[in-house]
């Protein structure tokens, strides 16, 4: 790490912190050269790999924008959407991957999407799951369904290529 100050080529560490969201580390640092002190703030690099092949970088706030077209119209705040993406973003970089298929994104945000928001959750999963008929909606509701009723679900399998749990 440079010196900001001298441009010396080495620092020495004299404090490391974790930031309150967990998803970086702030060292305080130490020039051996002029003696000034500077801070680092240092993150752990995610990259998500389109369907296209394309790579960029993982963005919480394309994870907002995606499922705020869902829960338009729907009682949930930025607040909640921002809580949201920070939850799918610890669940992907729980993962210990640096890239990331945006299929496994769109798969982590359902879980949270569905506590938040049932409806919206619908929405997101019609288009991100590609529903083609009611029939598809029909057994997403069911298993929406079935979830509420936990005597019910014991008792029946979620559909026809899954066991009875």
């Amino acid at each position: 790490m440079h010196c900001p100050f001298c441009r010396h080529s080495d620092s020495r560490v004299i404090d490391s912190r974790t930031s309150d969201d967990g998803t970086s580390i702030r060292r305080r640092r130490q020039c051996p050269q002029c003696g000034r002190r500077f801070s680092t703030t240092e993150t752990a690099s995610l990259s998500v790999i389109k369907r296209s092949g394309v790579i960029e970088p993982f963005s919480r706030e394309k994870i907002v924008t995606g499922v705020r077209k869902a829960c338009q119209g729907r009682p949930v705040t930025d607040a909640d959407l921002s809580l949201l993406a920070q939850r799918v973003e610890e669940a992907v970089r729980a993962s210990g991957a640096a890239q990331v298929e945006a299929n496994e994104v769109g798969l982590a945000i359902l879980p949270p999407l569905r506590e938040l928001d049932e409806v919206a959750y619908l929405r997101f999963a019609s288009v991100y799951q590609g529903f083609e008929s009611l029939d598809d909606f029909d057994a997403a509701i069911t298993r929406l369904r079935r979830s509420h009723d936990p005597e019910h679900s014991l008792l029946e399998p979620t559909s026809a290529d899954e066991p009875a749990r």
